[in-house]
């Protein structure tokens, strides 16, 4: 079992920037690929980033590439989103997942755990 918890949302200006962390608890941490995705309001969940469980992959939505980074501190048992040149349409609900096989995919239902979210509102 792993319990995952988001935190580092908030509300910035556009163009900004914000880091989100998600700490996992579990010995078997760095044997999970990890995800970030999001949800907006009225909106379905869509996908972010991955990351393998080494982190020596990574994927991104094209909406968030050259902007995110997805990162992992195995030692920390956390994962990290780091969000540049932030725009009003990033806001939402980010979510942290973690799937149970090295790889990393961009499908949410292909996980296994996920976090509460934490908030990221970027007003214009």
């Amino acid at each position: 079992q792993v319990q995952l918890v988001e935190s580092g949302g908030g509300l910035v200006q556009a163009g900004g920037s914000l880091r989100l962390s998600c700490a996992a608890s579990g010995r078997t941490f760095s044997s999970y690929a990890m995800g970030w995705f999001r949800q907006a309001p009225g909106k379905e969940r869509e996908f972010v980033a991955a990351i393998t469980w080494s982190g020596d992959g990574t994927s991104y939505a094209d909406f968030v590439k050259g902007r995110f980074t997805i990162s992992r501190d195995n030692a920390k048992n956390t994962v990290y989103l780091q969000m540049n040149n932030l725009k009003p349409e990033d806001t939402a609900v980010y979510y942290c997942a973690a799937r149970r096989f090295r790889s990393s995919v961009p499908d949410g239902s292909r996980y296994d755990y996920w976090g509460q979210g934490t908030q990221v509102t970027v007003s214009s």
